[in-house]
C-alpha cells in the first residue's frame, strides 16, 4: 500500500470536525474543570500531588495506548495509504517516550502525596508499595517494560532488527501491564468513563492485534503457496529506518 494522502476535501473535513470537537469539549467541560481546581487549591491544597497523580496516570496510559495502536497500525500497514510511515513511526516512538515521561512524573508526584507515604525505594521496587502492593508493582514492572522498549528505539542500529522486534513484542506484556494496574490500583475505576477508557483501549488494541495475527497467517499462506506453485512472492521492503523527515 502506497502513500496517496487524504482527499482535500476530506483533509478539511477532519480539520473542521476536529476544531468542533475539541470546542465542544472544552466549552462542556472547561468552566467546571476550572472551578474544580480552583475549589481544590483553596480549600484542600495538600490533595494537589494525588489529583496530579492521577491526571498524569491516565495521561501516560493514553500516550501508551496510543503508541501500541501506532505500532500495530504500522505493522498491519493500515496508515500507509494516508502517512509517510517515517512520520507514524517517529509518532509511534514519541509516544512511548511520553508515555514514560509521564509515568515517572506520576510515580514522583506519589512521594508529595501525604495520604499514603511513598518513598523512593517503594517507587523503584516492584511490589514494596505500602498501598495494594501487587497492582502498583504490575503497574511498576510495565513502566520498566515500556522504558527498555523506549530505550530499544535509540539502540536499534547496534542491537539489530531481529533484536530491535523480540523486545518489541513485549510491548504487548506493558499494555496488560498498564493497564490490569489502572483497574486495580487507581480510585476512578468504579467511574464510567473510567471504565470505559481501559475498555475502550483494551478492545481496539485486541482488535488490530488480531488483525495483525490474521493477515500475518494469511500471507504466510500466500508465501507457501506461491513457493510450491514455482512463482515466489515479491520479497518484503526494506525495514524502516530511524531518520526523521526533513
Amino acid at each position: 500500500m502506497t502513500y496517496r494522502g487524504l482527499p482535500a476535501l476530506a483533509r478539511i473535513a477532519l480539520a473542521v470536525g476536529l476544531v468542533l470537537g475539541v470546542g465542544a469539549v472544552l466549552g462542556l467541560t472547561l468552566p467546571s474543570a476550572i472551578s474544580s481546581i480552583a475549589g481544590v487549591l483553596v480549600d484542600t491544597p495538600a490533595r494537589i500531588p494525588w489529583i496530579t497523580s492521577r491526571v498524569t496516570a491516565f495521561l501516560a496510559y493514553f500516550a501508551i495506548t496510543a503508541s501500541v495502536v501506532y505500532g500495530l497500525l504500522l505493522s498491519t500497514k493500515l496508515l500507509d495509504a494516508i502517512a509517510h510511515r517515517p512520520v507514524s513511526f517517529a509518532l509511534h516512538q514519541d509516544l512511548a517516550a511520553v508515555g514514560v515521561g509521564l509515568a515517572a512524573i506520576h510515580g514522583a508526584l506519589l512521594t508529595l502525596d501525604q495520604t499514603i507515604h511513598f518513598s523512593v525505594v517503594d517507587l523503584l521496587v516492584p511490589f514494596a508499595s505500602p498501598y495494594r502492593p501487587i497492582a502498583v508493582g504490575v503497574g511498576q514492572l510495565a513502566f520498566y517494560i515500556v522504558a527498555l522498549v523506549t530505550l530499544s528505539f535509540y539502540m536499534r542500529r547496534r542491537i539489530g532488527q531481529r533484536a530491535w522486534r523480540l523486545i518489541h513484542y513485549l510491548t504487548f506484556l506493558a499494555f496488560v501491564g498498564s493497564t490490569a494496574h489502572g483497574i486495580a490500583a487507581g480510585t476512578d475505576t468504579s467511574q464510567p468513563w473510567a471504565f470505559w477508557t481501559y475498555a475502550g483501549s483494551a478492545a481496539i488494541v485486541v482488535f488490530l492485534l488480531a488483525y495483525r495475527i490474521v493477515i500475518s497467517a494469511l500471507t504466510a499462506r500466500d508465501r507457501r503457496l506461491a513457493e510450491r506453485s514455482g512463482h515466489p512472492m515479491m520479497p518484503a521492503a526494506a525495514p524502516l529506518t530511524l531518520r526523521r523527515p526533513a
